[in-house]
C-alpha cells in the first residue's frame, strides 16, 4: 500500500466489539501524509518567537535614546519588526507580542515621568500603553501594503511608520516625543533634510534603510531564528527576488547619498551673524503641584541674584525659566467693580488686581539690569466673562516697562488642564478653576531690531506647535519682519536631572533646523543651551554659577567633567551672543505636507484591510472517463 494512502484503515474484526471500534474509527475524519506535511507546515511560528525578538527590539530602541544614547543602535532595532511585516506567515498572536515590545520601549523610556509627582506614575503608565499600540499598527499596516498588495517592504514601512509618528504628534494634542530620527540628532548633516519635511524625513530615510537591510536577509536566517519554520521536506522557503533585493539596496543607498549630501550643501550655506547677547537664568528648584508660599520668596531671591551675576555680562536680553516668578501678573477690566472682583476670584484681595506691584518690580529689574527681560510668570486675566489664568511669557524693557505678554497656546493635557473640562455636559465632574486658559494667538517680542517668538514648555516639542507660532508672526505681522530667533522658556524641574532634559533638548535641536531660526532655552534645573539653526548646541561664552565656599560668581565648564553631559541641577548663568542664521525654510513656508502624504497612505492600507477579498475562482475538475 502507498504511504499516500490512508494512514488510518479498519482492520479486520475478530468480535463484536472490534467490529463496533473498528465502526466508530471509520467514522473519523481520516488524515493523509501530504495532510499532515502540510498542516505542519502551514502552522504558524510560536507566539513565544514573536515575543521574544519583538521585546529584544523594543529594548534595543530604548538604548538608543538617553540616559543609554547609543544611537547606532536605531538603525537595526526596528529589524525584528519588520522581519514580523515581511514573512508570509504571520506567528501566532503576532499583534499581542509587537504591543508588548513597544512596551518594552516606551515603559523604561519614559520613567522620567515619575518624578514630577506620585499621581504622575498612572500618566507614565497610561502614555506608555498608549504609544506602544503604534506598533502593532506599524507592522499590520505594512503587512497589508507587502503581502495584499505585493508592495516591496522598503517602500511600504517608511510610508507607515511616518505616517505613524505624524498622527501620533497630533492625537490627543501631540506628543512628538522618540520619534526615530531623534536618535541621530548627533549626525548633524544627516537632519538638515528636515528643513524640507520635519524631523519625519529623518525616521523616513532611517525606516527606508533598515527596510531595506531586513530584505537582504536570507530566509534560512529567518528560519534559524526561528520567525519561519522550517520545511518537513527540507525545501527552502521563498526568497525576495534577486532584483528586488538589489533595487532596495540601490534605492537606500542614492536615498542616503541624497540626504546627506543636502546636508553638507546646506550646512555650508550658512552665514551666521551676531545677533543679540542673552542670558539664561537657570534656577535649580524642584516643581511640585501646590508650590509653599515660603518658596516664592526664596524663588524670586535666587533668581534675581543670579540676574545680577548676568548684568555683569552686559547682555541685551535676560530670561527667566517658566514659571520662576512666583508672584502673578494680574489684570482687570476697568469696567469690574470691587464686588465683581471679589465675586470673579474670591481666593483674591479685591484691592490687589488695582495695585501694580508686580509691574513695577518687573520694570524696576529691568532698568537696573540695562535689558530687556523675558519672565515666565502666570497671569491672571478678570474680565465680565470670568477670569482667565494663563501660563504666560512678559517682555520688560528699561525704556516702555511692560510689553507684550506671550499666553501659552498649547497645554498639556491633565497637567494644565482636563480633556473635556469645558464641555457643559461635563463641566460638574471637574473642579472650578481648574488648570489653565490656553492662549489665543502667537505673540511677537519685538527689542530694539530683534524680533524673537516665545514658546513655553513642551511647545517646542511638537513640530507643528512650533511652526504655526512663528508662521502666524511672519504672516501676520504688519510690518512683515521675520521671526530671528525663538526663545523657549520651560520648567524641566519635574524631573528630577533625568533623560527627560536630553530629549527634551534634542526636540528642540529639530525644531531650530525645520524653522532655520537659532533657538535658546532657560529651563528650571536645565538643560539651558543656545541652538544654532542647523541644529548644533553652542557652548557658552560664560557659564557662571555660584562657589559653594565664597558665593561668588565661578566661570564653569558647560560640561560636566566626569560623564561629558550638559550640566543640569544648578544654579547658573548661560550668556551667548546668538548667531542669527541667513537661510530659508521649505518646512516653515508649506508645513508638514510629506508627513501628512504618508498619513494619507496609512489611511488608504486601513481601508485595504478591511475591503473584502475577491474570492477565487475554483479551478475546473479534470474530466474522468
Amino acid at each position: 500500500m502507498d504511504a499516500a494512502e490512508t494512514l488510518s484503515r479498519p482492520e479486520p474484526s475478530r468480535s463484536e466489539s472490534d467490529r463496533g471500534r473498528s465502526g466508530r474509527r471509520q467514522g473519523r475524519l481520516e488524515i493523509t501524509v501530504e495532510q499532515i506535511i502540510e498542516n505542519a507546515e502551514n502552522r504558524p511560528p510560536a507566539f513565544w518567537i514573536a515575543l521574544a525578538w519583538s521585546m529584544t527590539a523594543g529594548l534595543t530602541m530604548y538604548a538608543s535614546y538617553y540616559p543609554v544614547g547609543f544611537s547606532p543602535l536605531a538603525w537595526i532595532a526596528v529589524l525584528p519588526w519588520l522581519f514580523l511585516a515581511r514573512v508570509e506567515q504571520a506567528p501566532k498572536r503576532m499583534l499581542l507580542a509587537s504591543y508588548l515590545g513597544g512596551l518594552a520601549f516606551y515603559v523604561p523610556v519614559l520613567q522620567w515621568m515619575r518624578y514630577g509627582d506620585p499621581l504622575m506614575y498612572f500618566g507614565w503608565g497610561a502614555l506608555a500603553f498608549y504609544l506602544a499600540a503604534y506598533i502593532p499598527v506599524f507592522i499590520g499596516l505594512t503587512r497589508v501594503g507587502v503581502h495584499r498588495l505585493k508592495w516591496p517592504l522598503y517602500l511600504v514601512a517608511p510610508v507607515v511608520w511616518t505616517g505613524l509618528e505624524y498622527l501620533r504628534g497630533f492625537l490627543f494634542t501631540g506628543f512628538g516625543w522618540y520619534y526615530l530620527g531623534h536618535s541621530q540628532v548627533h549626525w548633524t548633516e544627516l537632519i538638515q533634510i528636515s528643513d524640507l519635511v520635519g524631523a519625519y524625513g529623518v525616521s523616513f530615510v532611517m525606516m527606508l534603510i533598515s527596510a531595506a537591510i531586513a530584505m537582504q536577509v536570507p530566509t534560512r536566517w529567518l528560519e534559524k531564528m526561528r520567525f519561519i519554520r522550517t520545511s518537513l521536506d527540507g525545501t527552502p522557503a521563498a526568497e525576495p527576488s534577486a532584483r528586488s533585493r538589489y533595487t532596495s539596496l540601490a534605492v537606500a543607498a542614492a536615498v542616503l547619498g541624497m540626504t546627506v549630501g543636502y546636508g553638507f550643501f546646506r550646512t555650508g550655506q550658512a552665514e551666521f551673524t551676531a545677533g543679540p547677547r542673552v542670558a539664561l537664568v537657570q534656577g535649580n528648584f524642584k516643581a511640585a503641584l501646590n508650590i509653599p508660599a515660603s518658596q516664592y520668596e526664596e524663588s524670586f531671591m535666587v533668581h534675581n541674584e543670579l540676574t545680577g551675576m548676568a548684568v555683569e555680562e552686559q547682555p541685551d536680553m535676560i530670561v527667566w525659566p517658566e514659571g520662576m516668578f512666583r508672584y502673578a501678573l494680574l489684570e482687570a477690566d476697568d469696567s469690574l467693580s470691587t464686588a465683581d472682583l471679589a465675586e470673579i476670584a474670591p481666593h483674591l484681595p479685591p484691592e490687589s488686581w488695582r495695585r501694580s506691584d508686580v509691574s513695577r518690580t518687573l520694570e524696576t529689574m529691568s532698568e537696573k539690569a540695562g535689558a530687556a527681560l523675558v519672565i515666565g510668570l502666570g497671569a491672571y486675566v478678570a474680565s465680565p466673562d470670568g477670569m482667565a489664568q494663563y501660563n504666560s511669557a512678559q517682555l520688560v524693557t528699561p525704556e516702555a516697562g511692560l510689553k507684550q505678554r506671550y499666553d501659552k497656546l498649547h497645554r498639556v493635557p491633565f497637567g494644565e488642564y482636563i480633556p473635556g473640562q469645558d464641555w457643559e455636559m461635563l463641566a460638574g465632574m471637574f473642579p472650578e478653576n481648574f488648570g489653565l486658559t490656553a492662549g489665543t494667538t502667537a505673540t511677537a517680542f519685538d527689542y530694539k531690531s530683534w524680533r524673537c517668538a516665545p514658546v513655553i514648555c513642551f511647545e517646542d516639542t511638537v513640530p507643528h506647535v512650533t511652526r504655526n507660532i512663528v508662521r502666524t508672526i511672519e504672516t501676520k505681522s504688519e510690518s512683515g519682519k521675520p521671526v530671528d530667533f525663538l526663545v523657549n522658556l520651560s520648567n524641566d524641574g519635574w524631573f528630577a536631572g533625568s533623560s527627560e532634559h536630553d530629549q527634551h533638548l534634542i526636540t528642540a535641536q529639530f525644531r531650530a533646523v525645520e524653522l532655520r531660526k537659532p533657538l535658546v532655552r532657560a529651563a528650571n534645573m536645565g538643560i539651558s543651551s543656545c541652538i544654532n539653526g542647523s541644529g548644533q548646541v553652542i557652548d557658552p561664552e560664560v557659564f557662571l554659577t555660584k562657589d559653594p565656599v565664597t558665593w561668588q560668581p565661578k566661570d564653569i565648564s558647560y560640561r560636566d567633567p566626569d560623564t561629558g553631559r550638559y550640566r543640569r541641577k544648578l544654579e547658573a548663568v548661560l550668556v551667548q551672543t546668538i548667531p542669527l542664521d541667513n537661510r530659508g525654510s521649505l518646512y516653515l513656508a508649506i508645513g508638514d505636507w510629506f508627513a501628512a502624504t504618508c498619513l494619507l497612505g496609512c489611511a488608504m492600507l486601513l481601508v485595504l484591510h478591511w475591503w473584502p477579498r475577491k474570492k477565487a475562482t475554483p479551478a475546473a475538475e479534470p474530466a474522468t472517463s
